[in-house]
């Protein structure tokens, strides 16, 4: 690590302690050269991916924009908001699994849809309605008659 007073690459460790529920380590060092004092933090890189739109357009995955889906989805349901983080966290870690930087919305939607189908026929049917895009009310009775 770098001073940042006099650019010295060799600096000493002095403390080291766990931060924000463990997930950043805040280290406390020492120039060996000038002995000034600073703080670091290491944490741990986030996994970001994209979006793949059905019209082609690329857009950064938004967890906000993906719990809003849900909660609207599972309003009046028997489901928590934290069975909502869970699953999210769930997918996001199935997708980083995957390796892929890129995911099309299908795929995304397709897998939420295989949760919310586990976890609650109601709330799936309220995301498939939007999710789907039902052209007429055949195709919506259709998904219906499929949950039986």
């Amino acid at each position: 690590m770098k001073c940042p007073q006099c650019a010295f690459e060799d600096t000493k460790v002095l403390e080291s302690r766990l931060s924000h529920e463990g997930r950043s380590v805040r280290r406390r060092r020492s120039c060996v050269q000038c002995n000034h004092r600073f703080t670091t933090y290491e944490k741990e890189e986030e996994f970001s991916f994209q979006i793949i739109k059905k019209d082609g357009r690329v857009e950064p995955y938004l967890r906000a924009k993906a719990t809003m889906s849900l909660q609207i989805a599972c309003s009046k349901r028997p489901i928590s908001m934290v069975q909502i983080e869970e699953m999210l966290d769930r997918l996001e870690r199935a997708i980083q699994e995957l390796g892929e930087r890129t995911v099309p919305s299908q795929k995304l939607g397709d897998m939420i849809m295989e949760k919310l189908h586990e976890m609650d026929k109601v709330a799936y049917v309220r995301f498939a309605s939007v999710y789907k895009d039902f052209k007429d009310p055949d195709e919506f009775l259709a998904e219906l008659k499929g949950l039986s």
